[in-house]
Order: structure tokens, then sequence, then C-alpha cells
């Protein structure tokens, strides 16, 4: 439990991930129990902003229910966690720990198993962004194999540290960070970029409990006119708002600048929470992306029930991220709220053109850990697309992160504010971005092959 909760405490936004590594050695020799409990401290701790959710007045939830509800959330997490990682101990144990390709086929084990966590409904953080913000040359990694690789790197990490190979480990450590730096150091300065987008991030701080009062909205149209102004002065392409900054059927005035905003709209009977595009002078959006990726219980619940969010529920638009904005902002991949910890989706937008990454999110009630968890993954994926990513939030964090994981800019966190932010596009790809997880695949095969049929002697710790 000791290790688990220190694997937790090692995560984002601390990231620190030589504490990890030690944390993840006694893994290699536990049973599944031991696996179980080591999972659910680990999720426990990394997740716990999600008691910041109580109480639930804000959708609707009566007091008494609301704190039952958000500690049954957070322990629904946890167990999730102990079935995972307890399972992965027991086929550890039964193919021989002791063993390099069991080390290396259980590595990528684990790591093909949080890409799939992260297209699921719950916001995912784990061992592929554990690096950051500590360790960008560790995840400088992240070029050539996204998360995938940096979680099973690190694996390997310390496994190396539990058989005590210490020339192995010394290797991989300077190799792995020797190659994180060298494709750092490759990506394009932002005095090479195809073009620079002159971009007023706007961040409301509005409480959601208030959200859509009276005296909050009219709060966000005077930030959004003074917005509108600063853009009109600085000659800014657009101005850009966060997640669900437009309530629906809400009436805009022709605004001067171009406006890229969150909000909602209505598709026949649906309504649903985007990524709304007006260009200058127009009252109406042109274009939009919708959300696709729904908050369980405040956004969607089982059995078409409408959600608990002052908006009632929503429904889930496409999985492209691809958002075809005009000149001079050109594509963009966009993720709202947390899509940002699914970098496939993102990964193939910029492989489908996108020369930018765009993050919406909301990001309140949850305290500062969440907006630091969630910059430690905007940060991951700018390293993985070989892009700057902007990001736009309700509490923050709105900032500006380059290619390089570097955190450029940013608006000071709980505070109404804005500020323009220059913002380079860039056409290189990343080899990740190229290949995409199938090396991985076939990396794995080969070592679940040579785990599953090899003779040699299955040792015992």
């Amino acid at each position: 439990m000791l290790a688990g909760g220190l694997a937790g405490f090692a995560l984002p936004p601390l990231g620190w991930p030589w504490l990890l590594w030690i944390a993840l050695v006694p893994l290699w020799r536990l049973s599944w129990r031991g696996g179980a409990v080591w999972g659910a401290a680990a999720v426990l701790v990394s997740h716990r902003w999600l008691l910041a959710l109580h109480p639930l007045d804000w959708l609707g939830v009566p007091g008494l229910l609301s704190a039952p509800l958000v500690i049954g959330l957070w322990l629904i997490c946890g167990v999730a966690a102990a079935l995972l990682v307890g399972l992965w101990c027991a086929l550890v144990q039964r193919a021989g720990p002791a063993r390099l390709s069991t080390a290396l086929s259980a590595a990528w084990l684990w790591a093909f198993a949080e890409l799939l966590l992260a297209k699921g409904p719950l916001f995912w953080i784990g061992l592929g962004v554990a690096p950051l913000p500590g360790d960008r040359w560790l995840a400088g990694l992240a070029w050539f194999g996204g998360a995938p690789l940096l979680a099973a790197v690190q694996l390997l990490i310390s496994w190396l540290l539990w058989r005590l190979r210490w020339r192995a480990l010394l290797l991989v450590l300077v190799a792995a960070h020797g190659l994180g730096a060298a494709a750092l150091a490759s990506v394009p300065s932002a005095g090479m970029a195809e073009a620079e987008l002159s971009l007023v991030v706007a961040q409301p701080n509005l409480p959601t409990r208030e959200k859509f009062s009276a005296e909050q909205q009219q709060r966000q149209r005077q930030l959004l006119m003074k917005a509108m102004a600063a853009a009109e002065q600085q000659g800014a392409d657009a101005v850009v708002l966060p997640e669900g900054a437009l309530p629906l059927g809400q009436a805009l005035p022709a605004m001067p600048v171009a406006l890229l905003s969150g909000g909602f709209r209505r598709q026949e009977l649906d309504e649903r929470s985007s990524v709304l595009w007006f260009p200058a002078g127009s009252t109406r959006p042109q274009q939009w992306l919708d959300k696709q990726r729904l908050v369980p219980l405040g956004e969607w619940m089982p059995g078409g029930l409408a959600g608990l969010s002052a908006v009632g529920g929503v429904s889930p638009g496409e999985a492209p991220r691809l958002l075809e904005l005009p000149p001079p902002l050109g594509p963009a991949a966009v993720a709202i709220c947390y899509e940002l910890s699914d970098g496939l989706g993102l990964n193939q937008a910029v492989r489908d053109g996108a020369g930018w990454l765009l993050a919406i999110a909301n990001l309140d009630p949850y305290p500062l850990a969440l907006q630091q968890q969630f910059t430690a993954l905007a940060q991951l994926r700018a390293i993985e697309t070989s892009r700057w990513l902007l990001s736009s939030a309700n509490t923050g964090p709105s900032a500006l992160m380059s290619p390089r994981g570097e955190l450029q800019q940013q608006l000071p966190a709980n505070q109404e504010s804005l500020d323009l932010m220059q913002v380079p596009t860039l056409s290189s790809e990343s080899l990740w971005t190229r290949l995409g997880v199938w090396p991985q695949w076939l990396l794995w095969l080969g070592f679940l092959s040579r785990t599953c049929f090899s003779n040699d002697e299955r040792q015992s710790p």
C-alpha cells in the first residue's frame, strides 16, 4: 500500500519519475492481492482531486447524497485500478518475473492498457505522463513512440532496479534521456514555423455552481467585449474562450474579430457541447467540432437519461478531432476537456493535417492539482505531435506549450484574465505521428511469443 501511495504521489503534478521507479519495484514480486492493493492506493492518491466535486448542489444533487456519491465515484476508480493491476501482477508471476522477456512483454501490456483507458469514460493519469513536468528529456521519448513508449521504458527501469542490473540500468537511463533530448532539439524553432497565429485568450474564472446566473453571464459578456477590444487593437486573428463559455441560443452581436469558443449547439433533437467558430462580423457559428467523450453523471448517464449538470446532458459528437478552420488559423487538432488524455485522437488529427493543437476545458470546481495534471498532459501531447499547443480553460490552465514541452506563457490560475499569445504552426511530423502505435504492437508480439514459448527456466525472484 505504501509503495502504491508513493506512486500516486510521484505522478503529476509532482512529476518525479525517479520516485515512481522506486515505487514500481515491488510490483515485480507482488501477488495479485498485493498488486490490487498497490493499484488502488496509487489511483486513490493520484485522483484525490475527485473529492473536490463535493458538494454537488451545482448539479442538483441533495446535500445528504453529495458526499456519498463523490466518495463512491472515487472508490470506484480505486477498485477498477485494483482489478487491473492485480490481474497484471498475476500474469507477471505466472510468466516468471525474473525473465527479461516477461519484463518487456509485461511493460508493453501495461502501456497498451493505458492507451485503452485513455479512451474510456474517466480522466486518466498514468505512467505515460509521469516524467512531466520534472524530466522533459525523458519525456522527449514520446516523440518516438508516444505515451506507450514512456510507460514501458519506466516499467523496464523499475525491473532493472529490482534485478539490480546496474550496468543495464545506467545504459537505459543514458540512452532514454539522450534520445529524448535529441528529439526535443530536432523540433523546429518558432522562427522556422510556417505561420504564427495571434490569439487573445480569455480566462473567465466563473464558478460552475453559478455559471448560468444572470450576474455571471454578464461578467462573461463584459470579458468577451474586453477581449475583442484588445484583439482589435493588437491585430489578433481571433479571440479564444474555454469550454462551455457560450450558453445554448445566446445572441451575440457582430464582432470585429473572429471568435473560437466553447459553447453549446443543437443538432435536431440533440444538444452538443462544442468548439464554435464565429468569423468576424458573424452572429452565428459557421464551423464547429462536437465533444466526443462525455463526463459520466455530469453530461451523460446510462439508459439515455439526462446528465446532472446545469445543461441537463449532451450527446456525443464524432470521433475525429480535426477542426478545419479558414486561413490564417488553418486546421487544428482539438481536445475538449479530458479528451486531452487521448493521445491517439490528437495524433490522428495531426496526421490529417493539423498545424497546431487547441485544448479547451472548464476544470471548476477542481483544485489546482488537476490543473497541473492537465498542464502535464498538454506538454506531453505537444511533444508527441511536435506541435504548439494552446490551452484555454475557465479557471486555468490557460497557457501556451511548445513542441519541446516548455511552458511558454500562462495566465494566473483562478483569476479572471486575458492575454495575447503567439501560436506558431508547423507541418513537420514526429516519428510517433508518422508511424503510430503499430511498431510497438509488433515488438510486443515478439516479446510475448518469447515469454510464452521460450524454454528458459521461469525463475522465481
